[in-house]
């Protein structure tokens, strides 16, 4: 896939396609209000939906890793880490959590958006879609309809809902992913869109309700990147989506009431099998990782990958990539028998007991209207509870 003209295939040892695209996006001027309905293509995968089928690819990684014969010694590479996806932006688990909580739709957005306000679409916008090879031009509000219950469950309350189709709506007038052919791709590489067949009573009425409302900074619509899961924190935009500028709407922030089920989890890898993934990075016989910086979360900016014959560096997201991690927030260690020994870490962030942060945020202020006030304290430590058919990726 090209983006203004610029390759966003991943090379092997290149950071992901999202993390790249997104970094050349980001390089570039927002729309204006008064511009041509030109937007830049948002890659904001992982989201929602795709949990069930990267859980069977987990099941798959493990068995070829415990398979795994050799490598450079006997040892396991054990790695311990939060949320899923890029952490940009507006985690959907975490929206659900907040709109659990009493949050409006404005406060969700608010929190997640820093200094943007609710602005208005232009009238009588069309999205162009990339539906297999057949570009379709649909009405904004009609593509949204056949976008929100693609990304999140419809039986999600009906505050996520609505931020939900507020976030895509602005995606839409916000990404340029096939130049001056097309906006959006039908599938992970913008955002899911299912047509008719992705409506609901639920997202229709969320929909509906905030009809024609879109996500703006300084006056005008700005990338809304969203993602499934955080972990407890978000993180800054310059942190995930390398060689981008720092944006201020996108700036990390605690995410209290994340609380999906791959808020944590854990994954082990024979050091062969590592090796095997770091392939081209390991400097003679692969020894470990050593992390060098965090961002705002916990995630790894920066690492060397660790051989006998030297150490190499790594951006987080693309160690993660290559890992097939499900974010950069890790923390690794190595285990030899029963000796376990955790990774040189010079970050300064230490391995954290729970992947949550303590703090509870203050309520979202924004001057919509509707925004409920800050939970108690005890509300703070109550984790969200589960909806009917929700799963998240773990």
């Amino acid at each position: 896939m090209a983006v203004a003209g610029r390759s966003c295939s991943r090379g092997a040892d290149a950071a992901p396609n999202e993390a790249r695209c997104a970094a050349s996006r980001l390089g570039t001027r927002a729309v204006g209000p008064t511009e041509p309905l030109r937007a830049r293509a948002l890659i904001i995968e992982p989201t929602y939906h795709r949990i069930h089928r990267l859980l069977a690819l987990l099941a798959a990684t493990l068995a070829v890793s415990l398979a795994s014969a050799g490598g450079a010694r006997a040892a396991d590479l054990l790695i311990t880490g939060a949320g899923y996806g890029h952490g940009v932006g507006m985690s959907q688990q975490g929206a659900l959590g907040y709109a659990e909580h009493g949050f409006s739709y404005q406060a969700i957005l608010a929190h997640y958006y820093t200094g943007t306000s609710i602005g208005a679409a232009p009238a009588g916008a069309q999205v162009r879609v990339l539906v297999g090879r057949k570009v379709r031009k649909v009405a904004l509000e009609t593509y949204v309809r056949g976008v929100v219950s693609a990304e999140v469950s419809p039986s999600w309350p009906l505050a996520a809902l609505e931020a939900q189709a507020v976030a895509s709506r602005t995606y839409a007038l916000t990404a340029h992913a096939g130049g001056s052919r097309f906006d959006v791709y039908a599938d992970t590489r913008s955002q899911v869109y299912r047509g008719v067949a992705a409506r609901t009573p639920q997202t229709d009425a969320a929909v509906a309700a905030t009809a024609g409302q879109i996500v703006t900074y300084a006056g005008k619509p700005v990338p809304t990147y969203f993602f499934a899961s955080s972990g407890g924190r978000t993180e800054n935009n310059e942190n995930s989506f390398t060689g981008s500028e720092p944006q201020p709407w996108l700036r990390g922030v605690v995410d209290q009431y994340e609380r999906g089920d791959l808020h944590t989890w854990s994954v082990s890898l024979s050091f062969g099998a590592a090796a095997a993934r770091l392939h081209g990075l390991v400097q003679g016989a692969f020894q470990g990782i050593e992390v060098l910086k965090r961002g705002f979360s916990p995630r790894i900016v920066s690492a060397y990958v660790l051989g006998s014959a030297g150490r190499t560096p790594i951006s987080g997201p693309a160690l993660a990539a290559r890992l097939g991690l499900y974010s950069a927030w890790a923390y690794f260690s190595t285990r030899e028998g029963q000796s376990i020994k955790a990774e040189p870490d010079r970050s300064g962030w230490p391995a954290p007991t729970s992947a949550a942060p303590a703090e509870a945020p203050a309520a979202p202020n924004t001057a919509q209207g509707g925004v409920a006030s800050a939970p108690s304290a005890s509300a703070a430590s109550t984790s969200a509870k589960d909806t009917g058919g929700t799963s998240a990726p773990s």
